[in-house]
């Protein structure tokens, strides 16, 4: 998993990550997320439901975990999974519902100022203003706390230098389940 706020670098490591793992896969919930919304209408979702986030969905969170088990046993390839989930409660419940299909597995929460975030939102092209922006200060806050860990500072970190703490981390806790 790489967590972070949006415009931390997720999709950008996520992708640099990929062909250095081998047979591996990008699995992004943001798909099961936009499907759910086109699929089932604001007047048809619990009253908690009806938010401009379908992260706030159960059926999301549900969808979210299965898939990565259907998905795992179908093509048996590592998943990678950039998301955005700074919410504690959903937070547990996909990360432990992944843990339970895969127990190797790895979070990694790419933290950025707030400073750092709404440059890079303005250079990837998302509306000043928008949704995202209007994230970012939740996601920052809410993201630094221990049960995110492992965190990473990206705000003078490139892209590459990233993918390097991740490698390094996977490949420490490999050799220490082998000994």
């Amino acid at each position: 998993m790489i967590n972070g706020a949006y415009g931390s670098g997720k999709t950008s490591a996520a992708n640099m990550l990929q062909p250095l793992i081998e047979n591996s896969m990008i699995y992004d919930p943001e798909e099961i997320g936009y499907m759910l919304r086109n699929l089932i209408p604001e007047v048809v979702r619990q009253v908690d439901e009806r938010t401009d986030d379908f992260q706030d969905m159960e059926l999301w969170r549900i969808l979210t975990v299965k898939t990565v088990k259907e998905v795992k046993q179908k093509y048996n390839k590592h998943l990678i999974v950039p998301m955005t989930i700074y919410k504690e409660q959903y937070f547990k419940y996909i990360y432990n519902g992944f843990k339970e299909i895969d127990e190797d597995l790895h979070h990694f929460c790419l933290l950025a100022s707030e400073e750092t975030i709404y440059e890079r939102l303005a250079k990837r092209g998302d509306v000043l203003g928008g949704w995202q922006y209007q994230q970012t200060p939740r996601c920052v806050k809410a993201l630094q706390d221990n049960n995110f860990q492992l965190h990473i500072t990206t705000d003078k970190l490139e892209t590459s230098e990233v993918i390097e703490v991740i490698i390094g981390k996977i490949n420490k806790d490999s050799r220490r389940r082998q000994l």
